[in-house]
Order: C-alpha cells, then structure tokens, then sequence
C-alpha cells in the first residue's frame, strides 16, 4: 500500500479548457442541498456556533454543530427552521442520545443532516444508533464516523449511514496517535484513498488540512467534503476567546477529545492551543472557493468533480524540506 499524506503528494496538471477560473464550478451536492465549495467548518465548539451556523447556511455552506451542548440541540434545530434554513445537528451514542432522538420524533422536530459524532466510529454502538436513526428519522440525510479503514466504511455505509468521516486523529489538536498508537495521523491522505476503493456513498474528509490545496488532494481521492478545524478557529466569528500576546492576535483552539472539553483528564487525545487569527471567515471562505477554481482550471476541467481524474506523483516530504 502507498503510505502519504497531503504534503507528499502533488497534482499534475492537465491541458486547461475555460478561458477564466471564474468559470470553474466549485459547488457539490451533499444529501438533500448543494452547497458553494466542499468545505465545512469541524463540529467542535472552539469553531462553530449558533450564529455562525446561520450566516453559513444563509449564505449557501455546509456546517454541522457540535453535540459538546445537548441541552440546546432541540432549540436549536426549531431556530434554524423558523428561518427557513436546514438544520444540522451531532449526536453520540449514550443511552441519553435515544432519548433525544425521540423526543425529536415527538416534537415533529426533523434535523436535514444528523452527525453521529465518535472517536471511533466503527463500534457496534454506533452500528446501533444508525439503525435506530434510521428507523426513527428516515428523511434525515445521517453522517457517521470518525472511521479509518474500508473494512469500516462497509460495514458503517451496510448498516444505513448515508456518508461516512474518515480521520482518526490527524487533525492538529489531536494527539491519538502518540497517545494511543493508532490512527490515520500522517498517513491521512493515504487512507481517505484507500477508504474511497470501498465507498459508495460521499466521504467526508475530517482532518490534516493545512493549506487550501489539500482540499483539492481530498477531492482527489475520493472526498465529496472536506472538514477542517484550525484553519477556521481563528477567525472573528468563531468561538474561541481571542488572545493578544506581544502584540499579535490568537484564538483559542481545542480538541474534541481534550482534557479542557472533557472538564476533567480522561481518556484525553487532544490538546489545547492557539492559533493565528485570521480576520473574517468569509474572506478566507471566498480564498478557498477561488483558489478551488484555480484547481479546477488545472485538472482541465470546468467543475468540482473533474479533479477525480488528474493523475499524481508522491514526492514525499518536498514542502517540508523545503523544495
């Protein structure tokens, strides 16, 4: 098996056939919307919010909210629709989740997009509570993960998930790999391609993104939605207290698994950090949306799904040893 990750890989260009990248169409449906760019923010609470949740879905992203609140998930879910805008929320596996999801039931309160939201995704349990969503709350488009292997993204896509998250741990607030040993850590990019010989329904790719081009390398191997945490976590509209230190800004940054969200140190496979911030996020929403039409332009095509057919070559390590 080929083993790399997003800084070992390159795309090679093919002949360019539109006369402007501004031609190039970046949108992708996923479940029942389309959506600008194949991008969403993580469902962590130092990156999205309630608010920000509306102004991306007013303005034509996909965003799933964080379960780190469940006490608010039903209001929330009434909220988004007396705007007229989807809802789409995260649950876990607890029995207290069952619960939730009927009393949704009871409610007539239907979320667009359910995120069953583990660590490790390919349990038993989780294989339960997709059933149960399913059986329950069929119109709802159910996300399930986090997963690693085709093995898992089978069995996870036979017992009824609609798509599945692929990354254990290689996102940059996440330590799995040091703490557990396992995990896609370094090796994220090689694994979404190997999951996506076995996917027949979208992936998300959930971790590792350092730069704007490695949403095109997701796309590339199988990707219909990128998940990215910290390049979004400095920003102004995200939810981490923003930080002055020698006179430059940061945001708070931490992981799902991190000892500060957990409230105690438990099992813990994240860390907290800070990082740069970043100004608006829809300025570096609309950077992505053009520099993925500037991939587009170079895959010699004129949408989103013409990347799935560049060829590449594995250099590895060439950014960072600075070539």
């Amino acid at each position: 098996m080929e083993v790399f990750d997003y800084e070992d890989i390159q795309l090679i260009p093919n002949k360019n056939i539109i006369k402007s990248r501004s031609d190039a169409d970046t949108s992708v449906k996923f479940g029942p919307k389309t959506f600008k760019i194949p991008v969403v923010p993580a469902n962590m609470e130092t990156v999205i919010d309630d608010d920000l949740a509306v102004w991306l879905a007013q303005n034509g992203y996909f965003y799933i909210m964080h379960r780190f609140q469940p006490e608010k998930r039903e209001g929330f879910i009434k909220m988004m629709h007396s705007k007229d805008l989807y809802a789409s929320i995260s649950v876990g596996i607890k029995p207290e989740e069952y619960e939730f999801i009927d009393q949704l039931v009871a409610d007539n309160e239907k979320p667009e997009y359910i995120t069953i939201d583990v660590a490790h995704g390919h349990s038993d349990y989780v294989i339960q509570m997709i059933h149960y969503i399913k059986e329950q709350l069929p119109d709802s488009f159910l996300i399930a993960g986090n997963l690693g292997t085709p093995e898992a993204v089978r069995e996870i896509e036979n017992a009824g998930a609609d798509a599945t998250k692929i990354g254990v741990g290689p996102g940059k607030a996440c330590i799995t790999k040091l703490k557990t040993g396992f995990g896609t850590g370094g090796w994220q990019l090689a694994a979404l391609r190997l999951c996506s010989k076995a996917a027949r329904k979208p992936m998300i790719a959930d971790g590792g993104i350092r730069y704007n081009g490695d949403i095109a390398k997701s796309v590339r191997f199988g990707a219909s939605m990128v998940m990215i945490g910290s390049l979004f976590a400095g920003h102004e509209e995200t939810p981490g207290n923003l930080i002055s230190i020698d006179g430059k800004k940061y945001k708070q940054y931490w992981g799902s698994a991190s000892e500060r969200q957990k409230g105690a140190y438990r099992n813990v496979e994240g860390r907290q950090m800070l990082v740069p911030y970043r100004g608006h996020i829809s300025d570096t929403l609309n950077e992505m949306e053009q520099d993925l039409q500037s991939s587009i332009s170079y895959a010699g095509g004129r949408k989103l799904n013409d990347i799935t057919k560049v060829d590449y070559v594995i250099v590895k390590n060439s950014i960072m040893n600075g070539d």
